[in-house]
């Protein structure tokens, strides 16, 4: 793997990971984002509906979580998830925990960590990780670490011993996988960690880098613990000690707004369960990033905007009673709302998706209340062409110099 800047714009890194999968014939544009899946299937979507989709990343990610309680099958399957799976071509990432199903905090100690299947939880002891990397064999897989430093209250202690146990994770898989014939040539990304102490995120970041990885994975920065300006400021200090050679993955950041932070930030690459979650939710993403459009397309899609801003109150009025996980944004639009009963145009006018092309907000709105299956695949196609599309339109913008006429569109749907 390795990664070729063409440009840096105010912080923002432009160019290509290239020499990527077994035969090192495909390449990852940056800023990019990765392929959501779940046991390593995109949700709702079978191979054949999600190949309707334009833009799609060329690496996936698998989740180690959903993936633990098959590891005898993978075993004597003997060939790899991606084979398994169905998608032997594919770039696979392995990361430890799924994005969209935050784990249970204090299952974490200085010889293991804990992963949440449909079973429960798992323990995993370095070895135990290791040998399902083996059996999974990715393309890369985000390193063992101690996560468990996003809440507010975490004490300095607390925080020191998360980076400590994350460097020791680090250093073991690093020698197992040494001594492994079926991980040879893996990429292993290193995790820094470091809560909300500047500190703290600055050791993390120069000790892994001093390890021989082949990029870095930055968390702890997902939920609201941080404020917006303490994000930024940490992820900069972080980056600024990052070589420059090597791809920076950050994690649990989906909203439009928060990747255009981090991108500024000199993140690179990004995980796609953001429009999952919308599809979760019955909503459609629907904010403006088409910067380049001619005027009265621009008229178009700003009027169609406008009509999808209802006020709150009604829209927590027709969501159903099914408790939501993660709070509604303002980029996106609730398909279960009565308003669009009667609203026969596209999910979003200009949208080429095949949700856009061949059905209406009041068709889908008439799936969600009857609780029918189509509607999570209508949404799903939708939501991640949209996503996708967001990002081809960041790296044009980045290409043309047009950052801050993108960041003005995308900001219009921030509160």
């Amino acid at each position: 793997m390795k990664l070729d800047l063409s440009k840096v714009v105010s912080g923002c890194r432009l160019g290509v990971l290239t020499n990527l999968g077994k035969n090192g014939d495909k390449t990852l544009e940056v800023p990019g984002c990765l392929l959501y899946t779940r046991c390593g299937s995109a949700p709702h979507l079978t191979h054949e509906t999600l190949e309707t989709i334009e833009k799609i990343p060329a690496v996936t990610q698998l989740t180690l979580s959903t993936l633990a309680e098959y590891h005898e099958v993978l075993e004597e399957y003997k060939e790899g998830a991606g084979k398994f799976i169905g998608m032997p071509d594919s770039v696979l990432y392995c990361s430890l925990q799924d994005p969209a199903a935050p784990c249970p905090p204090g299952f974490i100690t200085n010889k293991t960590v804990s992963v949440w299947g449909s079973g429960g939880r798992m323990e995993m002891t370095a070895s135990k990780f290791m040998a399902l990397q083996a059996v999974v064999r990715p393309d890369w897989f985000q390193s063992m670490a101690d996560g468990e430093t996003v809440q507010e209250d975490t004490s300095k202690k607390r925080v020191r011993k998360s980076v400590d146990r994350t460097l020791a994770f680090l250093d073991e898989c690093l020698q197992l996988q040494q001594k492994s014939q079926d991980l040879q040539g893996v990429e292993v990304l290193g995790v820094v960690e470091g809560g909300d102490i500047l500190e703290e995120r600055t050791r993390s970041a120069k000790e892994t880098a001093k390890r021989p990885v082949g990029g870095f994975v930055l968390d702890g920065f997902q939920g609201d613990a941080m404020t917006r300006e303490l994000r930024l400021k940490l992820i900069s200090s972080v980056t600024a000690e990052l070589p420059d050679d090597k791809p920076r993955l950050i994690q649990g950041i989906g909203r439009p707004d928060e990747v255009l932070d981090c991108v500024e930030a000199g993140v690179d690459l990004f995980e796609s369960f953001f429009p999952y979650q919308v599809t979760e939710r019955g909503c459609a993403l629907s904010f403006r990033f088409r910067y380049h459009l001619d005027p009265e397309t621009q008229v178009l899609e700003r009027n169609g905007a406008q009509v999808n801003e209802e006020p709150r109150a009604e829209k927590d009025c027709d969501v159903s009673d099914k408790e939501e996980k993660e709070p509604m944004t303002p980029f996106e639009m609730d398909l279960k709302s009565k308003r669009y009963r009667e609203d026969f145009g596209p999910l979003v006018q200009g949208c080429s998706c095949y949700c856009c092309r061949n059905h209406t907000r009041a068709y889908v709105h008439h799936l969600l209340l009857t609780n029918e299956l189509l509607s999570g695949v209508l949404l799903m196609i939708h939501n991640f062409q949209h996503y996708f599309g967001f990002f081809h339109s960041l790296r044009q913008a980045l290409q043309e110099g047009h950052l801050e006429k993108l960041k003005a569109l995308v900001n219009e749907h921030s509160p």
